[in-house]
């Protein structure tokens, strides 16, 4: 059997990673195509600690009190769960001829940790390094939306706020995001403007996925 497609959707908390991810994972099955729709943090044991520390719920012991990993524990685990998320998840869908999305992958890793850890080069290369042996997606679509945008978007989701959803943190990471090919210059990378209604940008990642296709 032909191995299946690797596609990454990534972008800042409120580009729509999440929602174009399933849209997409739709648009695939409803054309009769095996596919399999995942995220990372993943779902195993590594992903729910992440999971947990991102949402508040799991702290470590601080000088001043209870307090999140630091940011080098947090690429760390970021990464272990990704190299577990390939092995037990991703790895043998593809085998199988599935076609995998996977909202989120290793290039927020460089972007969230590389950034919170103060976003010199040799912080980016030691998040990369940590990601070297990661597999790489056939392609990655960035969706790309205004600082602004994506602040006001996260103000209406339901769920508490997390870990990363500081304002000056998340525009940093919109500017990273326009320019995160430069780190991953052997990846095919697509950037898709994510500040129009949902279906034009939905189309618009069908688009690319149906030329990755060849079609």
């Amino acid at each position: 059997m032909i191995e299946g497609l690797f596609i990454a959707i990534e972008g800042v908390d409120g580009a729509g990673t999440t929602t174009h991810s399933k849209l997409l994972s739709r648009a695939l099955s409803e054309r009769g195509l095996p596919v399999h729709l995942t995220r990372q943090p993943s779902d195993g044991p590594v992903g729910v600690m992440l999971r947990q520390i991102l949402t508040g719920r799991l702290v470590v012991p601080g000088i001043q009190g209870v307090r999140p990993p630091t940011w080098t524990t947090m690429a760390l685990l970021f990464a272990a769960d990704r190299l577990d998320h390939i092995e037990a998840e991703i790895r043998p869908n593809l085998m199988d001829g599935v076609t995998v999305i996977s909202d989120r992958y290793d290039h927020s890793s460089v972007a969230y940790q590389a950034l919170t850890g103060g976003g010199d080069d040799e912080t980016i290369r030691w998040v990369k390094e940590l990601n070297r042996h990661a597999l790489r997606p056939n392609l990655t679509i960035v969706l790309d939306i205004p600082a602004e945008v994506a602040a006001s978007r996260r103000l209406e989701r339901t769920r508490g706020r997390e870990m990363y959803d500081d304002d000056g943190l998340q525009e940093q990471l919109a500017g990273f995001y326009k320019d995160i090919e430069r780190h991953f210059p052997n990846d095919a990378v697509v950037h898709v403007n994510a500040n129009r209604p949902v279906e034009e940008v939905a189309a618009e990642v069908m688009e690319h996925v149906r030329q990755l296709r060849g079609e």
